[in-house]
């Protein structure tokens, strides 16, 4: 008995310490199966607290008063399966006739605390099917990526979901998009992350940063073109277009379309195009908007404009071609001038840090879910690189990015520059680096002669 005993602390004494220092592995030791316990023994009587249960229907009411039976229980939703995950439990659920998914959605807290977890989303699987994910820790504490992650072209791992999945920045789904965050809230930390992985994948990397390129002036050896001041960017912007238009051309030429065109070979975008005539990808990565839509001359005003109409052109009519635009900054409102709004119409992707007031989460928010505002200005100081990820549908969840350093990114940066394509209309924005000394710092100065792109 004493041996008994002594056994029970020890492994007591195990859980507690993993809990307290290894989440995770307490998770997978000893918390799935408690929460598994938990969930079955207390679902009815939880059911029925947050009031997602039903009237008997009237048949058997009928029936228990023409027998005088005592009137019959509530009717609780149908448990389909439990899924245990390595960060949770799932629950499928089958909902009883007159509910809908905002009774689950609406309910989520009191889930959170009457299960005992840590966190709760629920989502609607089809009709009359919802499905309860629960994570049983602070997933987002310490931001551990699965070892296994889905890569393929322009689809990328960026961050880690309140609910242990993984959020993917799938450019061919959603083309263009805006991230928003204050000063330390973790902007280039995704910035960075989405870089490290667009290094290795086959595209050309474009940057403008009007911070004299201290943040994408290391990663140079990758970037097919680079603007470091708003004249070089304004430039820069309009070859853009010009390399836009120029592949509508390759497009219209490559459709002959006729009676006997097979429908596979009729296409309106670069990817229904033969490989040996599809041009490469460009992802133009923004650093700091408002740089570039600040003004305080005439020259300057003129110049905001036709960076404007260049990027509301690229937004508007770039995905086609290939071209897609990340944009970054503090704030990104109608203080900053004409076209800024209708720039912003254009952007898919929505994602914001933390932010110092409301109206900075309007602005990426405003016209996707009031909750998703609310949950962008909740954000604590000490998290930096978690944010709110919008989607189109109303939709919104809870990310964090996992610390990418400077280092890491250039690194991988140095390792894939031969993947860097050589672009005819940006040559002369090709950033100049030492590629036998990979100790070098990169310039920003302009090519003199025009790389010329291979056959």
């Amino acid at each position: 008995m004493t041996w008994l005993t002594i056994g029970l602390a020890v492994v007591a004494g195990l859980a507690l310490l993993l809990r307290w220092r290894r989440p995770a592995w307490y998770w997978m030791a000893f918390g799935v199966v408690l929460a598994t316990i938990r969930v079955r023994i207390r679902y009815s009587s939880v059911m029925d607290a947050c009031d997602l249960t039903v009237p008997a229907s009237r048949l058997r009411l009928a029936v228990a008063r023409m027998f005088n039976w005592p009137t019959p229980r509530q009717r609780v939703p149908r448990l389909m399966w439990i899924k245990p995950t390595r960060t949770g439990l799932r629950l499928r659920i089958k909902m009883r006739p007159g509910q809908d998914a905002f009774d689950y959605s609406a309910a989520v807290d009191r889930l959170r605390h009457a299960f005992a977890v840590h966190q709760v989303t629920s989502r609607e699987i089809k009709p009359g099917v919802i499905e309860i994910a629960t994570t049983g820790y602070d997933v987002l504490k310490l931001v551990q990526m699965p070892a296994k992650v889905e890569r393929r072209e322009l689809r990328l791992p960026v961050a880690l979901c309140e609910d242990g999945s993984v959020h993917y920045r799938d450019y061919r789904e959603v083309p263009h998009s805006v991230t928003l965050g204050a000063v330390g809230s973790g902007k280039s930390v995704t910035q960075r992350k989405v870089i490290k992985e667009l290094a290795s994948q086959h595209v050309a990397l474009v940057g403008i940063d009007c911070k004299n390129g201290v943040e994408l002036a290391p990663l140079a050896r990758r970037f097919s073109a680079l603007a470091d001041n708003p004249d070089d960017a304004a430039d820069l912007l309009e070859a853009l277009v010009v390399r836009m238009d120029a592949i509508y051309q390759t497009i219209r030429r490559a459709q002959r379309i006729s009676a006997d065109t097979p429908d596979e070979e009729i296409t309106a975008n670069i990817w229904g195009l033969p490989e040996h005539l599809r041009p490469v990808p460009v992802v133009l990565t923004v650093d700091e908007i408002a740089e570039l839509a600040l003004f305080t001359t005439t020259a300057e005003k003129k110049r905001r404009e036709r960076i404007i109409v260049a990027l509301v052109r690229l937004a508007q009519l770039g995905r086609a071609a290939g071209i897609f635009v990340d944009i970054y900054g503090q704030r990104f409102g109608s203080e900053l001038g004409d076209g800024i709004t209708m720039l912003r119409a254009q952007l898919t992707g929505r994602m914001a840090h933390r932010v110092n007031d409301e109206s900075s989460a309007k602005m990426a928010f405003g016209d996707v879910s009031p909750h998703a505002v609310f949950a962008a200005t909740q954000i604590r100081n000490d998290r930096p690189g978690m944010a709110v990820v919008g989607h189109s549908n109303g939709e919104w969840t809870r990310i964090r990015t996992p610390h990418t350093s400077m280092r890491e990114a250039v690194t991988a940066c140095n390792k894939h520059a031969d993947l860097t394509p050589d672009l005819p209309e940006l040559a002369r924005f090709r950033p100049v680096v030492d590629l036998d000394s990979l100790e070098a710092p990169a310039t920003l100065e302009p090519v003199v002669e025009p790389v010329v792109e291979a056959a």
